[in-house]
């Protein structure tokens, strides 16, 4: 909408009711003609399925009238019940003003490390300013990763460079490319606009629960990085910052690979939450950062069919309903919550190694989420007081020795250990897959994951499995499938930063996952645009 509107929350329409009569209803709410609207668009898109038996679609929506601000003050008693019912109030439009930073060609350009969300994101904020960003990333562009990946699932040849973690797009881009996020922030808005001007689906707009699919995604990263390149931006791929020059507690250079050195005043470091040679050099050269809780546990697989039935009853089929999606948690005795994450309906487990002889599980979807199964993260919180030592990187190394375990418990080749949940529950080794199809590759060993995860993990996990299955039954059937481990929800590390958005060494920008200040990638997104604004703000003063 250009300009003021109406928004209305908690219209309600029933499964089989067409979305034609949302005028209708808006049009009863208000007390109004179809010729008092100029306009109207639906914001918000919710399934509401907690009453199997009538399962309702929830919309909000923003409408165009003349005059709305009188409209408001004029409204009757009855009308006024109604709006009250349904949140009604003024919704002024939003508009992300940038800044652009007049042309000087003696200053040095900002360079953004990593090119997920976050520095995706502050790479475009910063090309169209005017500044020319570099952008560098360590693996390869998303063409000649989307083989290597391949390769990987297909082979377990792995390459450390370029992989799920290291490469175009971050992390996010073999993932279910999942936007929905708690932040309330503005900059949401921008986000999306630019993800459709990219090739996103308009939908992820107004859904509850949006999300591009991996498929998507991987056009996506590359159009926003073109869309740079335009703007007078430049990417470059296999380049690995591998140093930094730092005088008079200000960093200078960069270097990259080793060898090329680039002169630099705003680093922002983008680079995501398995960079951990990287997090290494930085400490070495004392940047400031803590070791920050995060949370390891395995993937649970249901077949979706199952998850659908246990969210839509005998609608569990019906055309008009997304495949089914759940968020869980529990608290275990030991004082640990245990919690779904990155839920993949329709999706599939995937190898997310970035190091030799460590193994690491993610999910995937692609956007129609039509897979066979449906998979989520079952995590345990974990914290600095579980690690070895003091060391703001004790963190990583507790993630390594937990994935070296379970590189092991799976017999090589990056085949993950993998246990039924009704053997899990026996503290028995499972001998054969039962009814649901592992969808993992390079391929699961059935065991027992006991050897893969900290006692603790597994005893909170054993004590809530069977209150979450009260939650969304079916959720502890004795066939679902666990595979080990997922220890990358979040980065272990968290590099400090002042109100400014800088480190202790004065240019260097700490921004997103990896530096600890997101997690998913639209929050991630968000804290690049942040950091970004403040690197202009920066030019423009000089």
């Amino acid at each position: 909408m250009k300009n003021n509107a109406i928004r209305i929350d908690e219209i309600i329409l029933g499964l089989e009711e067409k979305e034609e009569i949302l005028l209708d209803k808006i049009l009863a709410i208000l007390g109004l003609k179809e010729e008092d609207i100029v306009d109207y668009e639906v914001v918000k898109k919710a399934v509401d399925s907690r009453d199997k038996k009538k399962i309702l679609f929830v919309y909000s929506v923003d409408v165009e009238i003349r005059n709305p601000e009188n409209y408001l003050a004029r409204t009757s008693a009855l009308v006024k019940g109604k709006m009250k019912r349904h949140r009604v109030r003024l919704q002024a439009p939003y508009v992300y003003l940038i800044k652009t930073v007049p042309v000087d060609e003696k200053r040095l350009r900002p360079i953004v490390v990593g090119s997920g969300p976050s520095g995706l994101f502050a790479g475009l904020l910063l090309a169209r300013a005017g500044l020319k960003p570099l952008i560098v990333e360590r693996g390869k562009d998303v063409d000649a990763r989307i083989e290597d990946v391949e390769k990987f699932f297909a082979t377990g040849e792995l390459d450390v460079e370029s992989n799920i973690q290291f490469g175009e797009g971050g992390a996010g881009t073999f993932s279910d490319g999942k936007l929905h996020t708690l932040i309330d922030n503005p900059r949401k808005k921008f986000i999306f606009e630019e993800l459709v001007k990219s090739g996103a689906l308009p939908e992820i707009s107004s859904d509850a629960q949006p999300h591009i699919g991996t498929d998507k995604l991987r056009q996506i990263v590359k159009n926003i990085r073109q869309k740079i390149i335009r703007l007078g931006g430049e990417v470059c791929f296999e380049t690995c910052l591998t140093d930094i020059e730092i005088v008079d507690g200000k960093i200078v250079a960069a270097v990259f690979n080793g060898q090329e050195k680039i002169p630099v005043s705003e680093l922002i470091l983008a680079t995501g939450h398995s960079a951990r040679d990287t997090f290494g050099m930085l400490y070495a050269k004392n940047l400031e950062m803590k070791a920050k809780p995060f949370a390891i546990g395995v993937r649970i697989e249901h077949t979706a069919e199952m998850i659908n039935r246990a969210q839509y009853g005998e609608f569990f089929a019906h055309p008009k309903l997304p495949t089914a999606r759940y968020r869980l948690v529990a608290h275990s005795e030991k004082n640990r919550s245990v919690y779904s994450f990155c839920m993949c309906p329709g999706g599939v487990v995937v190898a997310a190694s970035s190091e030799d002889g460590r193994l690491v599980t993610n999910g995937m979807s692609e956007q129609a989420q039509d897979g066979q199964n449906s998979n989520s993260a079952l995590l345990v919180n974990v914290l600095p007081s579980d690690f070895d030592s003091d060391s703001p990187l004790a963190g990583i190394e507790f993630q390594r020795r937990w994935e070296e375990k379970a590189f092991a418990a799976g017999g090589g080749k990056y085949k993950a250990p993998a246990q039924l949940v009704g053997d899990f529950l026996q503290n028995k080794p499972s001998k054969k897959i039962g009814g649901i199809i592992p969808t993992y590759g390079p391929g699961v060993t059935m065991t027992t994951l006991d050897s893969c995860l900290p006692e603790y993990v597994l005893e909170s996990l054993r004590e809530s499995l069977p209150v979450l299955d009260r939650k969304v039954k079916g959720f502890a059937h004795p066939e679902a499938i666990l595979t080990g481990v997922e220890t990358r929800s979040s980065s272990p590390v968290k590099i400090v930063r002042g109100e400014n958005f800088q480190s202790n060494i004065s240019g260097i920008y700490p921004a997103g996952e990896g530096a600890g200040y997101a997690g998913g990638i639209v929050s991630a997104a968000i804290d690049g645009l942040m950091v970004a604004e403040a690197v202009i703000g920066k030019y423009l003063k000089f």
